[in-house]
């Protein structure tokens, strides 16, 4: 059994022991307390002048970054948490996700920003943000969330081997998840899309990341209930293919997609909209509904931040309390 956690640091290994031009940088690299075990010693292996710890200084490696990937290199940037990102958002979103469309397509920025979600252990709304529903919202730039272990690993090593700018955002929360993993697969990032974790006849649940293993819970929960759930994993936010999600909710005419983002402008209301444009009304057996994050920003303290973040238990209410409103209708 393989855990999420070191799924990612096989990842790296394969990509910095097959490609040269494969190299990191960012703050903490060399420290759990930062990256958890996912980084364990690869400056020790591959030397520091690949596995660059900086200073605290997201602007100045995110740049650095991009500047090495339009010369040949295929860096990947962590931010190790997600929140300081913010800082580098320019040469994100404004430089590296434009750069190709700005050039007519004859050069590309193959660099990869991984960007972790650390929250929970009251750190407080400035080190809890998942902002996944931003990034997705940038033509030119792909952003994948690995629920698995398996597309912890196998999708980092698309994402670095893309030739487009990938946010690669992994969640400490998953960490401690373990599997039996397949023999490393190199993925064309452009031909990845939704998957099915658990097939199911009532109700489809969609989530990415974290989410999407509530979903997988919630689904045990719910199956006492004798209700068959559809786990469906987004695994890429953008570009965002919901053919697959159609098809589920063609089959079972109910939806639900958890979302650990905020409920305004954020993911669940994009998959909500899309699946919304391409089911007849006719299918629909309920209406369909979210479960986000409450409108607030994230709190310090402990006990709220238990009423805060949705649990699968949480989840299971908000289905079984629709389903019996389709029932009194």
């Amino acid at each position: 059994m393989t855990t999420y956690s070191n799924a990612i640091l096989e990842a790296y290994r394969h990509l910095l022991s097959k490609y040269p031009n494969v190299f990191c940088i960012g703050q903490g690299l060399w420290s759990p307390w930062y990256v958890g075990e996912t980084m364990t010693d690869l400056e020790k292996d591959f030397g520091s002048e690949r596995i660059i710890d900086t200073p605290v200084s997201e602007q100045a490696c995110t740049g650095m970054a991009l500047g090495a990937a339009l010369t040949g290199y295929r860096p990947v940037v962590t931010h190790p948490r997600m929140d300081f990102a913010i800082l580098a958002l320019d040469q994100i979103v404004n430089q590296a996700a434009k750069w190709s469309s700005m050039f007519g397509g004859q050069t590309k920025a193959p660099v990869t920003y991984r960007l972790i979600i650390n929250r929970g252990g009251e750190q407080g709304a400035q080190h809890s943000q998942a902002l996944h529903g931003w990034l997705a919202h940038v033509p030119g730039l792909r952003v994948v969330m690995p629920t698995t272990p398996a597309d912890a690993r196998d999708l980092l090593i698309a994402a670095v081997l893309s030739d487009d700018p990938v946010a690669y955002i992994d969640d400490r929360w998953l960490y401690a998840l373990d599997a039996e993993l397949p023999p490393i697969r190199e993925l064309d990032l452009s031909q990845v899309g939704p998957s099915v974790l658990a097939e199911g006849s009532d109700i489809t649940l969609v989530g990415a990341g974290y989410s999407a293993h509530l979903c997988v819970q919630t689904r045990e929960l719910l199956a006492r209930e004798g209700v068959s759930c559809e786990v469906i994993d987004l695994r890429v936010l953008n570009p965002f293919e919901p053919s697959l999600i159609v098809d589920s909710v063609q089959s079972t005419g109910r939806l639900c997609v958890i979302d650990g983002g905020w409920r305004t402008c954020g993911m669940a209301g994009e998959v909500l909209a899309s699946v919304a444009e391409n089911v007849s009304p006719a299918t629909w057996r309920m209406s369909p509904f979210r479960v986000c994050l409450p409108h607030a920003p994230a709190p310090t303290s402990k006990a709220l931040e238990d009423i805060y973040y949705p649990k699968a238990e949480v989840i299971r209410d908000a289905v079984m309390a629709a389903l019996e409103r389709e029932v009194s209708c």
